[in-house]
Formats: structure tokens, sequence, C-alpha cells
């Protein structure tokens, strides 16, 4: 049987808008109303689950979505650096700004390396690709990048070259360790 997961980005934010690390703010007005356009649009999945951040809290269910909060999908853990702009953490630590961004194994911030997420979203996605079919989950950016560094089989350096824009879907698809990639397509696509 083929497995389907379907990863959706949250609604635009004033935190992804500023580029602010996860600080539990909510996704905004307009985010809210394209997201609530897009409800009943997404693909129907055995299995919903979100990110527990509460922008993809908010994002599901403004698509109508009911799931719970699944920790093995969370965002990356920043330690410190949570609430605050690239470009405030950029100004203030610029050699461990610079050594995040280049080491996958680095964690300056006290939280989890970029290696990490990547390997806590792979084994998620391995068990995600069970019998029952279709998964859908919102997810952060993040969970995105991580889990397709995984279905491509990517080196993790290639983490920062995905960009994954806000409500939109990538699709994976496979069996036996095998995936297929649907990247970034709008909810009612």
């Amino acid at each position: 049987m083929t497995s389907r997961v379907f990863l959706v980005s949250p609604a635009m934010s004033a935190s992804l808008r500023r580029a602010r690390f996860d600080d539990g703010g909510p996704i905004d007005d307009g985010g809210a109303r394209r997201a609530r356009a897009a409800a009943g649009s997404l693909p129907p999945a055995a299995r919903v689950l979100t990110s527990p951040s509460v922008r993809c809290r908010e994002t599901a269910a403004a698509l109508g979505l009911n799931g719970p909060a699944a920790p093995e999908l969370a965002g990356l853990d920043v330690g410190r650096w949570r609430g605050r702009t690239l470009d405030e953490v950029g100004a203030a630590e610029p050699e461990a700004v610079a050594r995040w961004l280049g080491d996958p194994d680095a964690a300056p911030h006290g939280g989890e390396s970029v290696r990490d997420l990547c390997g806590r979203i792979a084994r998620w996605l391995t068990a995600a690709a069970g019998p029952d079919g279709r998964t859908l989950a919102v997810v952060e950016p993040e969970v995105v990048r991580a889990a397709v560094v995984h279905a491509l089989d990517m080196p993790v350096t290639a983490f920062w070259r995905l960009d994954v824009p806000p409500l939109t879907v990538t699709a994976l698809s496979g069996r036996a360790g095998r995936w297929n990639l649907r990247l970034g397509h709008p909810p009612d696509a």
C-alpha cells in the first residue's frame, strides 16, 4: 500500500512575517482568512495532526481540521533564541548564527541542532508510512524542510536551501522507504 503524507505549513503570522523564531503568537487576520477560504480543499486523511505551536493549531482550526498536537512534530527548538528575530540574534551573536547556519550539528542557542530535528522528523515519517494510508499534518516550515531532506535522502546541509511558503502543501507518497515529492502547492490546487 502506498502511504501519503500531506504537510501543510502554517498561515501567515507576525512571527513569520518578521523572521521571528516562534514566539507563541497567533496567525494574523489575513492568514486566518486564507486558511478559512481553503477549508475543505485538502485531501481526506485517515489521521490529522498538528505541530504543538499556536500558529499551527490555529491554522488547522481555520482549515476546519481537528487533530491532536503531536510533540514529535514540534518545530526546531531554538532554545534561548525563541521569540527573537534572526536579525536580532545575528546582530548580538554573529559567530553563533554563522556556526548554526553552516554546521547542521551546531546548537549555539542551547536547543536542538538541525541534524537532530532532521533525525526526529525522519523517524516520524518512517512511522507515518504505515498501513493506515493518508496522514495530514499542519507543521512548522522547518518540519517540512526536515521531511523533504529525509524523503529525498539529501544531505542535512540542504535544509537551509529549502523555502516553505505559508499555507502550502508538501505531499509525500511512497512505500518501503522510497518517497516521491510534490512541493508547495496551495491547499486549493
